[in-house]
């Protein structure tokens, strides 16, 4: 992956980048909207554990592709509430503290999920070769 950062426009304001090139023949694998459900389905009341669930859940779907956050290309995210945004980012910024290449970044602020006590939803894609 090559990340583009074009000269001439505002450089991205937190860990992203504006454009991620991948090259030909990669494979790719796309996960579903990971949420704050903990295994015993138990849901944190706050965004920044809820976060590292839906990031430890993407990390295993990752690992089960021979994968791992280094070749996530691109992240999106929603969030209830634009407070919740500081606690989604340090949980995205950790997922992402060895990687080299950043991926490609989207957050929405959404009215809400299919249960009310849910505060963050989190997909990727990820490609490698």
């Amino acid at each position: 992956m090559k990340a583009l950062t074009p000269e001439g426009i505002a450089t991205p304001f937190a860990r992203y980048s504006h454009g991620v090139e991948l090259p030909a023949g990669t494979r790719l694998v796309r996960t579903s909207g990971q949420l704050g459900l903990g295994r015993d389905g138990s849901v944190p009341r706050d965004v920044e554990t809820q976060a590292a669930i839906c990031f430890s859940n993407i990390a295993a779907i990752l690992a089960e592709a021979s994968m791992s956050a280094a070749k996530v290309c691109h992240i999106s995210a929603c969030v209830t509430d634009r407070a919740h945004m500081v606690g989604y980012m340090k949980a995205r910024d950790q997922f992402l503290a060895d990687v080299t290449v950043l991926p490609t970044s989207t957050l929405m602020i959404v009215a809400g999920f299919t249960r009310p006590e849910f505060l963050v939803e989190v997909e990727v894609w990820a490609a490698t070769r």
